[in-house]
């Protein structure tokens, strides 16, 4: 019988609540908070016919191992009890995809909305974006304040959202001709933005890239 990959660093993003972890046989996977809550192997939560809701915004706040084959989680909504054994974690990554369908179609069928009360309410998101080097005089602007749609709510989303708006000059927003910090703290492409964070925006190469033809 194969060996479970074991893991080889293990990285807990508490804004973006996103959980990075990198195997052994060189699998990478970052997990929402929210999907390892949803999946938690507790057999309270295994015990329940209906799905685990409304865990939108939960997070861990502390990491626990459990002697060399597992970790177990705090989440900041009390629940601590379930053991993620490294064949656990592995498969949540290796399935996310699937397990992430089968969870919305169960909730479909219970009638049960994936959102919390909390977070239909979230307010809007103010940012900063201040550009820097060739993007000045390109984009024609050092910074400005927006107010993000409710969706763009990760720094992909917002590069993404960023180049739909600059149209020809897009392409200078490419994620593989920039690098975004926030916070002044380098960023991940599923960091997550809230109201109020400051985002740079910095090209990658002194001169600017040629234009798509």
């Amino acid at each position: 019988m194969a060996q479970t990959p074991q893991p080889t660093n293990i990285q807990l993003h508490s804004k973006s609540r996103v959980l990075s972890l990198t195997f052994d046989d060189d699998s990478h996977f970052d997990l929402p908070c929210e999907y390892l809550r949803v999946s938690s192997p507790a057999a309270e939560v295994k015990a329940d016919d209906k799905p685990v809701s409304g865990k939108q915004q939960v997070n861990i706040t502390a990491i626990e191992p459990q002697g060399n084959y597992a970790l177990s989680f705090v989440f900041d909504d009390g629940h601590d009890t379930g053991i993620y054994s490294w064949e656990t974690l592995y498969n949540l990554g290796k399935q996310q995809h699937a397990n992430w369908q089968d969870y919305l179609q169960c909730l479909k069928a219970h009638g049960i909305e994936r959102n919390s009360n909390a977070d239909a309410g979230q307010q809007q998101r103010h940012v900063t974006i201040l550009y820097f080097a060739y993007l000045v005089n390109k984009l024609r602007k050092e910074s400005e304040e927006l107010t993000l749609p409710e969706q763009v709510d990760t720094v992909k989303k917002l590069i993404e959202h960023l180049q739909r708006r600059e149209r020809a000059r897009g392409y200078l927003l490419a994620a593989e001709h920039i690098q975004v910090t926030l916070n002044r703290e380098f960023s991940e492409s599923f960091t997550r933005i809230d109201d109020g964070d400051e985002i740079g925006i910095t090209p990658v190469t002194p001169t600017p890239p040629a234009a798509p033809k």
